[in-house]
């Protein structure tokens, strides 16, 4: 499971040319960056916007011309949904207010960038100095909350794991918190669960979604129907709407 999902902005047919390379990068004014990738299986150029720039799928032997006649014919709205993901340089002023995570960042007389933990979330304490333009202030600021994620997603997310198993009676082998970016959860078919920390962004509903939809694979390996069956018991009949929510859910970090 995903928590950063990116849109299919637009689909469309290609007629084939030579093959070619399966990653190319091209360097472009409004993106950056244009990553074109090639699928085997792929029947048509699949654009999606990342943080990093636009990701290109395209079917074997598409050339990279085409690519870019494509990206032109496309490229205002996928350009103006691209700037609207771009994430906000944190500074001061900068909030987390998720139900269950909340996090600030301040500016004051302080030396050294330093962490609080207080009864209205955790504050991040940033000297008066700090120049929140370089490059290295904002790496030591996101290394900071996800620091802050994963020690409250320890705290948090095992302990509400095993109440849901007690719950439906479904066990597990160990848990385990990561800060991976790529999925909310995974179980191996050892009946190890992986969460990550970026769970601590969901509002509980599909918090605990992710736990159950973690929870069947510990009784059904694959996303076959007996997997969706069984998900469906433990969600009320809502395992599909509830995908669905988290799949467009976008968090403020």
């Amino acid at each position: 499971m995903n928590p950063k999902e990116t849109e299919v902005i637009q689909e469309i047919s290609v007629s084939l040319s030579p093959i070619m390379a399966t990653k190319r990068i091209v360097n472009d004014p409004d993106f950056g960056l244009i990553i074109i990738r090639t699928h085997r299986l792929a029947r048509n150029i699949t654009m999606r916007t990342k943080d990093d720039g636009l990701h290109v799928t395209v079917p074997p032997r598409c050339t990279t011309t085409k690519v870019l006649e494509v990206v032109e014919l496309h490229r205002a709205p996928l350009l103006e949904k691209w700037q609207r993901n771009i994430p906000l340089p944190l500074q001061p002023g900068f909030q987390i207010n998720a139900p269950c995570f909340r996090l600030r960042v301040e500016q004051g007389g302080w030396k050294f960038f330093t962490v609080k933990v207080t009864d209205e979330g955790i504050v991040i304490l940033c000297p008066e100095g700090a120049d929140f333009t370089q490059s290295s202030v904002q790496d030591l600021l996101k290394e900071a909350i996800i620091r802050a994620l994963k020690k409250s997603a320890k705290g948090y997310l095992p302990p509400l794991l095993d109440e849901l198993a007690a719950r439906y009676g479904l066990t597990y082998h160990q848990v385990k918190i990561t800060g991976s970016r790529s999925r909310w959860g995974s179980c191996s078919a050892k009946g190890t669960i992986n969460l990550s920390c970026y769970l601590m962004l969901l509002p509980p509903h599909l918090m605990d979604y992710v736990l159950l939809h973690e929870l069947a694979h510990t009784r059904q390996m694959n996303h076959g129907p007996l997997f969706w069956e069984l998900l469906d018991g433990l969600t009320e009949g809502r395992a599909r709407s509830l995908r669905k929510e988290l799949r467009n859910y976008k968090t403020r970090f």
